[in-house]
């Protein structure tokens, strides 16, 4: 591929594909391709999840590796910010040191990139969707239909708008629409989510009664944590040796964003009840597993580059910090000047340097190729409402919130799985009728120190 597609007849990039043939002796002959999250995350790494899942289990599976990405070239990986997670997991979250140490980083990264003549601006959405319309035409396919999630669906939405062509349908999992993602955004997702996960327990009554006003206890121990952190060695949850782990108001937030499997939503009020209570050791553990990235796999180059171009732009430190206190108030004002999962990110950008893009990229698409959307009602990361949001301009959308699920939902749930089978077979009328017999899985009750 043309690594920038304005600039004729210059540097060229290679891009991995795989595809996997269908289970079924007789497949349709429309294939799912499918767009990987992150940005930067490893495509193929997801193919035993999507086989798990069904995808391919009536057509044929194609998967590529975006452009900057493991098994493309050039990767852009930055190892020196993976050295800096693994470090920065004994490290206060939101210290302005700590947000030196990053941007250190980032800046060797950039400099070490664009040294080998990369041209960080092209690793954007824009050309990562023309990427997959040639792929397209270079399969011979005439007809396929998309699966992405989380940046994917981003990915998707700005393929369907931009490469209409060719295009049977769309499945959106864990949305981000374009037209919306900024920094500010992600303290709304978080509210959504963390909020649902409370509402879930208040809902159980096993849980209600054991852990009352879950978000009265959360903000408590945002203030502590944040005023007097604490300071512990514990092991990471995969084994290893013991590291030092620091919780403050900051790590405890973006733990609960993260929402992986350190840290499953049905602990999350067992382990805010432990930590009121003294216990500190789940979010100690779940925090220690961030110790132990696989360095250079992640291309955190692609993160920067599209974060920085197209959702950074056109909102301000001080929105971000407004964004921060309308979704949680009374939090430390430490905590909510930093959007989850992505800490001095306004900061790394100044160093990352690339052009504003959201003229190009922060635009709604309007569509009437039939598209299923789904949404975790857990989903702290992409909130479950921007799946209902994003329906508004495609006229044969169907929205469906799978209830308990946080963010990639069809690995998780054999109900979207269902129903994701169902909309590729009759995009224009999926059966989603499984939906609505389902509940969030019971939450973790443990005794009651106060009764002991």
């Amino acid at each position: 591929m043309p690594e920038n597609r304005e600039r004729p007849g210059g540097r060229t990039i290679r891009l991995a594909v795989a595809t996997v043939p269908a289970v079924s002796s007789t497949p349709a002959g429309d294939p799912v391709v499918f767009m990987e999250g992150g940005p930067g995350g490893d495509a193929f790494g997801a193919i035993p999840f999507l086989i798990a899942s069904g995808v391919n289990r009536d057509r044929e599976l194609v998967v590529m590796a975006q452009r900057g990405t493991l098994h493309s070239e050039p990767h852009l990986a930055c190892p020196e910010i993976d050295r800096f997670n693994a470090y920065a997991v004994g490290l206060p979250y939101d210290a302005p040191s700590t947000g030196r140490l990053l941007v250190g980083a980032a800046k060797e990264c950039r400099d070490r990139l664009t040294a080998d003549g990369i041209e960080l601006s092209a690793y954007n959405t824009t050309e990562n969707a023309a990427d997959f319309a040639d792929l397209r035409r270079a399969l011979g396919i005439e007809w396929w239909n998309v699966y992405g999630y989380s940046y994917g669906t981003d990915l998707a939405l700005t393929y369907l708008r931009r490469h209409p062509r060719g295009i049977r349908s769309v499945a959106i999992d864990s949305v981000a629409p374009p037209q919306i993602v900024s920094l500010p955004w992600t303290w709304d997702s978080a509210q959504e989510g963390i909020n649902a996960i409370f509402a879930a327990c208040e809902a159980q009554p096993g849980c209600g009664s054991r852990y009352p006003d879950l978000p009265r206890t959360l903000t408590e121990q945002v203030r502590r944590l944040e005023a007097n952190p604490l300071t512990l060695t514990v092991q990471p949850p995969g084994g290893g040796n013991p590291v030092k782990v620091v919780l403050d108001g900051g790590s405890l937030v973006n733990l609960l964003v993260a929402d992986g499997g350190a840290m499953p939503a049905v602990d999350v009020p067992a382990a805010l009840d432990e930590l009121a209570h003294g216990n500190p050791e789940r979010f100690a553990r779940a925090q220690a597993a961030g110790a132990t990235p696989v360095i250079g796999e992640f291309a955190h180059g692609l993160t920067q580059s599209v974060a920085c171009g197209e959702w950074a732009p056109g909102f301000s430190e001080a929105d971000l910090l407004e964004a921060g206190r309308r979704a949680f108030p009374g939090w430390p004002d430490t905590v909510l000047a930093h959007a989850p999962q992505l800490p001095f990110e306004y900061d790394v950008c100044r160093v990352w340097n690339v052009p504003d893009r959201t003229g190009i990229q922060r635009v709604a698409t309007y569509s009437d190729v039939p598209t299923l959307i789904v949404s975790g009602t857990f989903d702290a990361k992409t909130g479950a409402s921007w799946g209902e949001y994003t329906a508004r301009t495609l006229s044969r959308s169907t929205a469906v919130r799978i209830p308990g699920i946080g963010h990639f939902v069809v690995p998780q749930s054999p109900c979207a799985q269902s129903v994701l089978a169902s909309f590729l077979a009759h995009p224009t009328a999926p059966d989603d009728c499984c939906v609505a017999g389902l509940e969030p899985a019971p939450f973790t009750i443990t005794p009651d120190p106060e009764r002991a």
